[in-house]
């Protein structure tokens, strides 16, 4: 159940522009803003049950293709991603801090449902599931059992060790018309799988960006002019933005706290950055991994 990211936690690419590697699987399609909460719900619970029998149980490997292998937590990234809610994590305790909590008298299909066991450690919790309704709970349970459906009153575990729920589709559906920053941000994952990263090199022809150069230019196909490729330019643009009042939209930057910030990403809500990986082109990450949070420096509202 427990999370395998941590295998690799702290490590840094080798490239000017260090950012830890996190095998995320790609976006998957953006949410309409046609499709209601219950809609996206139903499509994710529907590609959960469609991986019964398919898939199996592992806590060392994320394979997202046949035969596909997960943990509880990367079996929800993957399909909730699979359907256009990328929760940019395949860390359950990261999990529990997106969205918003929920009671456990009020849970709604597609809510995100956590269990801890070993309540001895600091984790808060150890296993994720999707609500499906009726008290039902579809997850990526063990290795004997992998994808089940389980009635939450068959069996103790799941009341004595329950570590909440939250509610996190309603806060990845895009604005009705979209706005701006949905563009921009709709715009950065459209991308995702055909951009190469460089270090000097900005060219929207073979779509090889920086990364300052790749924000400057999904900003600009929307209409918004940062006029620089250059990180410590970009920090400049724009107004103050404090970490507690991020929005959709805005630009995040890190770097060493002794320095100037030399890397940017796109936030695109929900504790969620869009950004690029030298290894990976465009990848999405939260805020909340250790790496991006110790080394927050500041944060640009370029979007009026």
């Amino acid at each position: 159940m427990k999370k395998f990211m941590f295998v690799i936690a702290g490590m840094l690419l080798m490239s000017i522009i260090h950012i830890p590697k996190d095998n995320n699987a790609s976006a998957a399609p953006i949410v309409n803003n046609s499709q209601t909460a219950d809609q996206v719900a139903d499509s994710i619970i529907k590609s959960g049950v469609g991986l019964m029998g398919k898939a199996t149980y592992s806590t060392s490997e994320y394979k997202n293709t046949y035969p596909y292998k997960f943990s509880c937590a990367s079996f929800i990234d993957y399909i909730f991603k699979q359907n256009g809610v990328d929760l940019a994590t395949y860390n359950e305790d990261y999990m529990l801090q997106l969205g918003v909590s929920v009671n456990k008298d009020q849970l709604q299909k597609g809510d995100l449902v956590f269990f801890d066991q070993v309540k001895t450690d600091s984790n808060p919790s150890d296993h994720v599931g999707i609500y499906m309704g009726d008290n039902k709970l579809l997850h990526m349970a063990d290795s004997k059992q992998n994808i089940v459906i389980t009635d939450m009153n068959a069996k103790s575990y799941y009341k004595d060790n329950y570590a909440g729920a939250r509610r996190v589709i309603q806060s990845y559906l895009p604005s009705k018309p979209y706005t701006a920053a949905d563009k921009t941000v709709n715009l950065a994952y459209t991308l995702m799988g055909d951009v190469k990263a460089s270090n000097s090199v900005n060219n929207p022809s073979t779509k090889t960006f920086t990364n300052g150069g790749f924000v400057n230019y999904v900003y600009g196909q929307n209409g918004i002019s940062l006029g620089s490729n250059y990180v410590s330019e970009l920090a400049k643009k724009g107004t103050y933005v404090p970490r507690s009042n991020l929005k959709k939209g805005d630009l995040v930057f890190f770097g060493n706290k002794n320095g100037s910030p030399n890397i940017v990403g796109i936030y695109g809500g929900n504790h969620k950055i869009i950004l690029t990986n030298p290894s990976d082109g465009v990848v999405s990450r939260v805020l909340f991994y250790p790496w991006y949070d110790e080394n927050y420096l500041t944060a640009r509202r370029v979007m009026k």
